[in-house]
């Protein structure tokens, strides 16, 4: 699967980076139930620094954010309908290393391939932040070389 689609299913939330649910279930090629059951069956794995469930208001945020996708094909019982979707089952936000320890539960091929992907994305995503802060670094160092360079000629010109 191709970085940028993967990067448009990854959401900031809680000031963290992460995908959700059903997006990495579509990924590893199961059912959204099976994925929860999974990660249900070894809950030791998941501490809430690597996976929690949205709260109503994160999830409609997410919901207007553009480009946002709903899978169709979803499992009924774990969805219900979007707009009247039962508490219980809001959608699971998982954490990079949430996502890392999917792995280990979910030993398929595909979705051993499917995490390897996941991982650059995100690895990715780091060095794009990191690019912007530099260039914001640049252009504030820049901005205050010209503020005080106009402040010269400014005095000159008085």
């Amino acid at each position: 699967m191709e970085q940028s689609v993967i990067q448009q299913k990854i959401f900031g939330i809680r000031d963290e980076k992460v995908m959700l649910d059903f997006d990495l279930a579509l990924l590893y090629g199961v059912e959204t139930k099976r994925l929860n059951e999974q990660v249900k069956r070894n809950q030791a794995r998941f501490p809430s620094d690597f996976m929690f469930q949205l709260s109503q208001q994160e999830w409609a945020m997410i919901q207007q954010q553009p480009g946002f996708f709903f899978p169709l094909h979803r499992s009924h019982f774990a969805t219900g309908a979007i707009k009247n979707r039962n508490k219980q089952y809001l959608p699971y936000a998982f954490t990079e290393h949430g996502i890392t320890m999917l792995a280990s539960v979910l030993r398929s091929e595909k979705a051993v391939e499917a995490n390897i992907h996941i991982v650059r994305a995100f690895i990715a995503l780091r060095h794009l932040a990191m690019q912007y802060k530099e260039l914001a670094e640049k252009l504030a160092k820049l901005e205050n070389s010209n503020n005080r360079q106009f402040r010269e000629i400014y005095e000159a010109l008085n």
